[in-house]
């Protein structure tokens, strides 16, 4: 600050990550969103939250408003294994040491600067704050909790992706002018102030408590709104003597606005202060490139289509082409790019044909049960960005990372068109670093049923696919299937048939996980109530301990008969 010459600051962000500026992280990308709009930022990165509270006092307070995020994780799920065993590193922290950010993270900050600074406002963003805004199942404390408004004290919450909200709070907070009324945003009001007119009641969290039944119900009304596309409806949900207020989001960004956000002037590495320290979530992404936002698959155990939406908003090639000559001169750079893909790798460009029927609908998934005939599936504009991004002269491979959605190009009879043919060759010929992650998720038909994934026939289609195309190209390639075990619907003789089957295959798992319950996702809806939310039906939950343990032996066992 007396370098820049500030006597004070704008907006003072809060974050239980390390500092990376890089467009993967939210709080470089808040930080670079408001910086642009000429306000002067500062990021408190990992504060002592034990001490005497100086890493949050250093700065006093800001003219405009305190930012909080947990960071790019929910800070349980930071913390714990799906068995409540404390984790013992921490993928955004220097060295991957544990323990630089408290449990339930953005309360524990929140309430600190309420108490230290009362009058300034406090935001909540990220995905904590995002996937906790209603009353939501945490499944470290086995119980139902309010919205995170209501323990944080906090101000107003954005949930999603936060670049247009919280400019607009900005320039309201700035302005003079209130901000409570700002898309995609929720905060916390009595209910005899609340104008209530024009929307919709979800059970009071009370209630919840006592009915599962009403838990499910509210879930099912969360979930059809936030898959809406327009006439999303605004949300009101009874705490105590308070009431939690959720408005309508924001359209989707278009191409030019997901643009601007990749193109600020980043400069893709970690703080200068963790100079010589290293970064394991950084490693991880320093050299990979994000191509798209959302997700329309809408598998129910996932949390990306509840945060980044469900709609895909793909930016142009131009800016991926200005991002990938970037990384060509970063320190250490030898010309690979470990991921080019996104939350789903092959999901680029795709929308509907006919954007009028996407207008008016409610489902969860176009993918699931089987492909919306109303989605463009084609993949020639991701071949095209592949060619392009591959043609530049610095660059010697352009790896896929990011799991592929082989629904999207293949189904049981063969390839959907001849654009799909092409693409999985292409893939298998230049973008395989090795091994090829795909995410089959189980075997067992009730239980992909529960998870929305597609038949297991399809996976065996693939494999058969892959293992012809790289015995014709001389390739030593691994196909890398991904499963979960304890999954809403499964049971331990399912994971034994799952198994029995792998081993026909002469597969031996490697990328295995036991289902954590995590909040605002409709399995853990399920997982909680034992209700399936969208059809009321009951379904089986294998909640205790040593089931799921005894599930998750399955992948290593081959006495499997």
């Amino acid at each position: 600050m007396n370098t820049l010459e500030w006597e004070y600051v704008d907006v003072i962000l809060v974050t239980g990550d390390a500092y990376i500026d890089h467009p993967a992280f939210g709080a470089a990308v808040i930080g670079r969103t408001l910086e642009a709009e000429g306000l002067r930022v500062a990021i408190v990165p990992q504060p002592n939250w034990r001490d005497d509270l100086r890493d949050f006092k250093k700065m006093g307070a800001p003219r405009l408003f305190f930012g909080v995020t947990s960071g790019c994780m929910d800070s349980m799920v930071n913390h714990y294994t799906a068995n409540k065993r404390l984790r013992s590193d921490d993928a955004y922290t220097p060295n991957g040491k544990a323990g630089f950010r408290p449990d339930y993270a953005i309360t524990v900050y929140s309430r600190i600067l309420k108490k230290l600074y009362p009058d300034t406002p406090v935001v909540l963003g990220g995905i904590e704050a995002s996937l906790r805004r209603l009353t939501h199942y945490d499944y470290w404390s086995n119980t139902l909790k309010p919205s995170v408004l209501v323990d944080s004290c906090a101000d107003i919450l954005v949930y999603g992706m936060g670049e247009k909200p919280i400019l607009e709070i900005a320039r309201r907070i700035r302005d003079g002018k209130p901000y409570r009324d700002v898309p995609q945003t929720a905060y916390l009001t009595t209910i005899e102030t609340e104008n209530i007119n024009n929307t919709t009641f979800l059970h009071a969290f009370e209630d919840c408590v006592k009915s599962k039944k009403k838990f499910a119900e509210n879930f099912a009304i969360i979930e059809q709104e936030a898959n809406k596309k327009q006439d999303v409806a605004r949300l009101a949900e009874r705490a105590g003597n308070h009431c939690v207020i959720v408005n309508p989001p924001y359209p989707a960004a278009t191409e030019a606005e997901l643009d601007a956000s990749f193109d600020l002037p980043y400069t893709r590495l970690p703080h200068p202060r963790y100079d010589g320290k290293h970064l394991p979530a950084y490693e991880m992404i320093k050299f990979s490139v994000n191509i798209h936002r959302g997700c329309f698959g809408g598998c129910s155990f996932c949390t990306i289509a509840a945060h980044q939406g469900k709609q895909i908003v793909s930016r142009s090639e131009e800016s991926v082409l200005r991002e990938v000559e970037h990384l060509t001169h970063l320190p250490d750079f030898k010309g690979y790019l470990s991921d080019l893909g996104g939350p789903s790798a092959n999901m680029y460009g795709m929308k509907g044909k006919d954007e009028t029927l996407c207008n008016a609908c409610k489902r969860n998934t176009c993918i699931y049960p089987v492909v919306c005939k109303n989605l463009h599936t084609d993949h020639s504009r991701l071949l095209a960005l592949y060619h392009a991004v591959d043609a530049h002269p610095k660059i010697k491979k352009s790896f896929i990372g990011s799991g592929l959605r082989y629904d999207l190009f293949l189904n049981e009879k063969g390839f959907l068109d001849p654009a799909s043919a092409r693409y999985f060759s292409e893939v298998i010929a230049k973008h395989v670093s090795g091994r090829l992650k795909v995410a089959p998720e189980h075997t067992e038909p009730h239980v992909l049923q529960a998870m929305r994934k597609p038949s297991f026939k399809l996976f065996e289609q693939l494999k058969s696919a892959f293992d012809r195309e790289t015995q014709r190209l001389g390739l030593r390639q691994q196909l890398v299937p991904y499963f979960i075990s304890g999954h809403p619907a499964c049971t331990e003789k399912d994971m034994q048939a799952l198994a029995g089957k792998l081993q026909a295959l002469r597969l031996q798992p490697e990328q295995v996980q036991d289902f954590t319950p995590t909040p605002m996702t409709h399995a853990s809806a399920v997982f909680y109530s034992g209700i399936d939310p969208a059809n009321g039906k009951k379904i089986y939950v294998a909640r205790h301990a040593e089931e799921k343990i005894r599930q998750k032996k399955w992948f290593f066992t081959r006495n499997y008969k």
